[in-house]
């Protein structure tokens, strides 16, 4: 039944195929990339630099404004980072600036510090502090991919009250199979912790900001309260840099902006059966494939997207060199418990293509009305 409504939308969207849905061919704001830019950062290490790039490739393809990366990385893998954007064809690279900066850590044991979990994941508690210039930022994971623009996202920092200054979803929707409600030995946030996979931040109120803590009756500035924080409790900590954010909005709760779970739709959403209503209701909106479900075959749903937008041709048509191959691919995975929501996991990139065309329709029609 969802194939068969996925199938009924390609009526609705065929005719954009006359107009060529092309990336890179929307409308450019003209005022300067400082007013307009949105900060993106990731940290890649080891083994991800195609996963970094690829959700490079899924952020630029459906963003609006003009995107800044800051891009974390080993030495070693700079280089290539540098060669494969290069050959990115023009209408991809002129909306986007990048720049690539060493791993580094500024309080604490560096060694200590890489290796905690992830190979260099807790860099990501040190942007406040390396990023001194940028107000705003969104930090991802290397395994997440934007289905639709990071504008919408973007527009969350809008939303924040006045001592909010991150933002983040919930670890789990149901207490009882939440990992920290049922595992975890240290404070975390409300009943089923945080994830950090996708954390949007204001930097500045970060960097302005006393937190409370569970050291001194006084409070600590956020590079203040890492190190000591790290070692209080590195003895009971399982996933590194999350459960110490987890500790610090627990002392902090009304420092946190909770985002809801299509913003960071994970295998866990799926597997146990479906349990994120958002994602139900307006479709997935950023995709974590977190453990490796893009490199094997256990969540073969969450590997379709991945492997399409990989290898979606650039300067291609979008709807029939990524939209057509997805809804094919998806017809291979509704025998697993992800594959039977394929409308969720199509629904926003639906949503964009049909602005992109409603948008070019537009221009078209204004541009013969002249004449």
């Amino acid at each position: 039944m969802q194939i068969q409504k996925c199938r009924d939308n390609q009526k609705i969207l065929k005719i954009a195929y006359l107009f060529v849905l092309k990336p890179g061919e929307q409308k450019h704001s003209k005022e300067p990339s400082s007013l307009q830019c949105m900060h993106l950062a990731v940290v890649a290490c080891g083994d991800r630099l195609e996963e970094t790039l690829i959700m490079l490739k899924s952020a630029v393809l459906f963003s609006n404004r003009r995107l800044c990366f800051h891009i974390f990385a080993e030495d070693s893998l700079k280089p290539e980072f540098e060669k494969k954007l290069r050959e990115w064809p023009s209408s991809y690279t002129k909306k986007f600036e990048y720049n690539i900066y060493p791993i580094t850590f500024s309080v604490g044991n560096a060694q200590e510090w890489k290796k905690l979990f992830k190979p260099c994941a807790a860099q990501r508690l040190f942007l406040p502090v390396i990023l001194k210039d940028v107000d705003s930022l969104l930090y991802v994971d290397t395994d997440v991919l934007f289905l639709r623009p990071i504008d919408d996202i973007w527009h969350i920092l809008k939303e924040f009250n006045s001592t909010q200054l991150a933002a983040m979803a919930p670890e789990h929707e149901i207490p009882k199979i939440g990992w920290y409600s049922r595992f975890a030995r240290h404070p975390y946030y409300g009943t089923t912790g945080v994830n950090s996979g996708v954390m949007l931040m204001n930097l500045t109120r970060i960097r302005n900001t006393q937190f409370k803590n569970s050291m001194i009756p006084s409070g600590l500035t956020w590079e203040e309260m890492l190190y000591p924080l790290y070692q209080k409790y590195k003895n009971y900590i399982t996933w590194g840099d999350q459960d110490l954010l987890n500790i610090i909005f627990y002392f902090n709760p009304e420092c946190l902006y909770v985002f809801p779970c299509q913003w960071n739709y994970r295998p866990d959403h799926c597997m146990y059966g479906s349990n994120c209503k958002g994602a139900e209701e307006e479709g997935v909106s950023i995709l974590h494939g977190n453990r490796g479900v893009y490199h094997d075959d256990k969540q073969p749903t969450f590997k379709a997207l991945y492997e399409v937008i990989r290898d979606f041709p650039f300067e291609d048509n979008l709807f029939q060199s990524l939209y057509y191959p997805l809804q094919s691919k998806f017809l291979d995975t509704v025998h697993t418990l992800c594959g039977r929501i394929p409308q969720v996991f199509l629904k926003q990139i639906e949503k964009t293509m049909k602005k992109v065309y409603e948008n070019r329709v537009i221009v078209y029609l204004g541009a013969n009305h002249r004449y």
